[in-house]
């Protein structure tokens, strides 16, 4: 009986701790970050470009966690706005050069 007992705590940790990391803001953290670094090199278009992929990814991951959703938003935002600023800096070289 006592091996019972263990399996089940055990199964029941298990459980608490995949709930708490679907939990944690800590991916909607990092596409934020990911966002602003994005739209500090996004005048480099293809960097800003693949940042703002990058950004506009890990937020929607993020998103589909149960976790807090504004920095996520944040993150695709920031990604977006990084991926439009780099396609105006492309278009301008072109027309320019």
């Amino acid at each position: 009986m006592s091996s019972d007992n263990t399996v089940a705590d055990r199964l029941v940790g298990d459980a608490r701790r995949k709930t708490a990391r679907n939990e944690s803001p800590t991916l909607g953290k990092i596409a934020m970050i990911v966002g602003i670094v994005a739209l500090v090199v996004s005048p480099i278009s293809i960097a800003g470009w693949v940042v703002g992929a990058t950004a506009v990814g890990l937020g929607v991951t993020a998103l589909r966690r149960t976790a807090p959703p504004k920095q996520a938003k944040i993150g695709i935002w920031l990604g977006a706005a990084a991926i439009l600023i780099g396609v105006f800096f492309y278009t301008l070289v072109i027309a320019l050069g």
